[in-house]
């Protein structure tokens, strides 16, 4: 039963990197990883493939299908993922410029 007073919640602002918030290494390079990973599910699921038909156009086995489109891709490099993004019909651009920050940043910006 609920209590008609107001309970303060606590809560903490992200940093807007959830790997990054966790303490865990390279969280900048998790990041990516998960973005990559996010777009190869939404080709995957856009196509209609069956997870065994991807893992033919990505040259894995099915079960390395599944763990990515469970946004598990800890086994697979940042180069991997962009193989398997060039694997399934698309360009990827990747831009280099100077930062007015301390340290730099890496993105993944998504074409219309």
């Amino acid at each position: 039963m609920r209590k008609n007073r107001k309970e303060r919640i606590r809560f903490e602002e992200g940093s807007g990197n959830v790997f990054a918030d966790l303490d865990l290494e390279q969280p900048e390079q998790e990041l990516l990883k998960a973005r990559l990973t996010l777009q190869i599910c939404k080709l995957i699921k856009a196509r209609g493939l069956t997870q065994a038909k991807a893992g033919e156009i990505l040259g894995i086995k099915q079960p390395h299908v599944s763990a990515l489109m469970r946004n598990r891709s800890g086994t697979f490099s940042v180069e991997r993922l962009m193989q398997f993004l060039t694997d399934l019909g698309q360009d990827i651009e990747i831009t280099v410029r100077p930062t007015r920050k301390e340290h730099g940043r890496l993105s993944v910006i998504v074409a219309a």
